[in-house]
């Protein structure tokens, strides 16, 4: 198993962890991960929900943070000017943002029949790491 990062002695600010020391430990919090193993595809996609209700109706308070001016995200305009999350975050490759954007929105619409109906449109969250050192990245 991996090491997490305070395994490491690196400890990042100053509120203790939970018991499993992750995300999940945040109650309500669940991840979902698919790791995709085939050729030269070595990659995955990650979906963090921040509760089991329905986000675009029950809506979290959300920031961002920006490490780097590399990312190609979507949704953190949105967050950084409402301040909350209407839908799963998903994690990604670089080159996968598209395809999971679409897909995110899609899962939204299928769950949420009144979105650019009665509402507005959905703020789909997706965020990408390149791993195009792990993974051949053009085999999508």
């Amino acid at each position: 198993m991996l090491k997490k990062i305070r395994e490491y002695g690196i400890h990042i600010g100053n509120f203790p962890t939970g018991k499993n020391n992750s995300i999940t430990d945040v109650p309500g919090v669940t991840v979902g991960h698919v790791t995709l193993d085939k050729s030269n595809a070595k990659t995955g996609v990650t979906a963090i929900l921040p509760h089991g209700g329905n986000l675009f109706k029950e809506k979290v308070i959300a920031a961002s943070h920006i490490i780097n001016g590399f990312g190609k995200s979507t949704g953190l305009i949105q967050i950084d000017e409402l301040g909350t999350i209407e839908s799963p975050i998903i994690l990604t490759n670089t080159l996968s943002v598209g395809a999971a954007h679409q897909g995110l929105v899609q899962y939204m619409l299928d769950t949420n029949e009144d979105i650019g109906i009665s509402t507005g449109s959905v703020n789909p969250i997706i965020c990408e790491c390149n791993d195009g050192e792990l993974n051949h990245i053009r085999d999508l």
